[in-house]
């Protein structure tokens, strides 16, 4: 009845906001009887300081002389099966997002209370707290920068040991909700933008690192599962089989122009992470077998879905760099076969092989050495280039085979029409 009557009277004023806190306060413990209350209690908490930040520093002030963050954090502690969790991140996020003033955010980041609510042990488990907890860890991101991204972090000696902003959004990358996936990827390329140095060596260093290589195993499974759909032979209708083909194609180019987002933040150890792992786990695997520089096996991918693969890398992630490392292979059993024929007396183990691979790779390297920067939306040539030497000198199982020359003219039509969307779909996937 009371607080009725206050918000009657003028509910964004300094008395009204102190009087909120003061119930918050007075709570021991909460519970489904008391949850309504406490609910209604926060809400008007994050009105009351949204509209302080902008009309009224008094009432932020107070905000601060309270530490009425720290009451949150309580709140999280002495809940007892209330389900109180969801809104309280929900209001915690509305604020932060609304949040103008550079003081006021410093502010909510330092004490260590924003680290102290994304630790909490939560239990997500058939429940739908997920969405709110990580669109919590998005609000927090979307406010980062130089000066504030060091609150969030612990540092010994000069090394990032942890950031659980980080660290605990990547618990959600592969959630199955697809807005859950979307949330944590902008979060993580809020945080690449910031620029941190220590950050960054972080997130390139083990075990961190391993999300990178992951991104790259999924979108391999994913190259998996379309060419399962290419190839199946139940008989199934025409809309239902175009929209399962679709579906599956959406997936990898999502993924595609998430990584050229991360390539496009331009930051040498970030960028070379990503090639390396590109390189070794999906282009020269899928590659390889479709050229006939590695002997085939039952597992490799079909040679109209590898073309697929290849040519929306081309379009999708692009650069120089990119086009020039995937023509140099494509090119090669081109300006091989010449060669091959006259040693092919004088090479019974593929050893030639090996070796001229790696002269044309060098001789290639050196023609493009010449080419200006694009800039950071693209891979270094000189990481490309290192990380495919390296990949050649740890595989022994390359051969001498005859070249099809049907499968490079497809492979050329592929890079053709690298530019040409509705074409290039129609030449890999005719009855689409």
């Amino acid at each position: 009845m009371w607080r009725s009557l206050w918000r009657s009277i003028d509910r964004f004023s300094l008395q009204y906001f102190k009087y909120v806190i003061n119930e918050l306060r007075e709570i021991k413990v909460v519970h489904k009887a008391n949850r309504e209350s406490v609910v209604d209690i926060l809400q008007s908490i994050v009105e009351i300081v949204t509209y302080g930040d902008r009309h009224d520093p008094a009432i932020f002030e107070c905000f601060m002389e309270y530490q009425v963050l720290a009451e949150f954090v309580r709140l999280l502690k002495i809940s007892r099966n209330s389900r109180i969790e969801a809104p309280l991140l929900q209001y915690l996020s509305i604020m932060i997002q609304n949040m103008d003033s550079e003081h006021a955010i410093y502010y909510c980041f330092s004490n260590d209370y924003i680290n102290s609510i994304i630790t909490h042990q939560y239990e997500f488990d058939g429940g739908d707290l997920a969405p709110y907890y990580v669109s919590f860890l998005r609000a927090v991101s979307s406010k980062l920068n130089r000066d504030t991204l060091c609150l969030l972090v612990k540092v010994h000696e000069d090394v990032v040991v942890a950031f659980p902003l980080y660290s605990e959004a990547l618990k959600f990358a592969y959630h199955g909700e697809k807005m859950i996936q979307i949330a944590v990827r902008a979060l993580t390329l809020n945080i690449y933008n910031v620029s941190d140095a220590m950050v960054y060596q972080f997130v390139t260093s083990p075990p961190v690192s391993e999300y990178f290589s992951d991104l790259v195993q999924s979108l391999r499974e994913q190259c998996f599962h379309l060419d399962a759909l290419v190839h199946d032979k139940e008989e199934t209708s025409f809309p239902e089989k175009e929209k399962e083909l679709r579906m599956a194609t959406d997936k990898i180019v999502d993924d595609l122009y998430y990584f050229k987002d991360i390539l496009c933040v331009g930051e040498s150890r970030l960028s070379g992470l990503v090639a390396q792992n590109l390189l070794s786990l999906l282009i020269f695997p899928v590659f390889f077998p479709l050229l006939q520089l590695s002997k085939c096996s039952g597992s490799d991918l079909s040679a109209v879905t590898c073309l697929y693969v290849i040519s929306r890398l081309l379009q999708v992630v692009g650069g120089k760099s990119v086009v020039n490392s995937v023509a140099g292979i494509i090119l090669y059993p081109f300006m091989t076969s010449s060669m091959r024929d006259t040693t092919r007396g004088d090479s019974g183990n593929g050893s030639f092989q090996d070796k001229s691979f790696v002269t044309h790779l060098n001789k290639l390297e050196m023609q493009c050495s010449g080419l200006e920067s694009e800039g950071a939306e693209n891979i270094e040539r000189n990481c490309l280039f290192g990380h495919l030497l390296d990949y050649i000198s740890s595989n022994s199982h390359f051969v001498s085979c005859p070249w099809d020359n049907k499968l490079g003219e497809r492979c050329f039509k592929s890079l053709i029409l690298a530019g040409n969307d509705a074409g290039k779909i129609a030449g890999i996937f005719p009855w689409w």
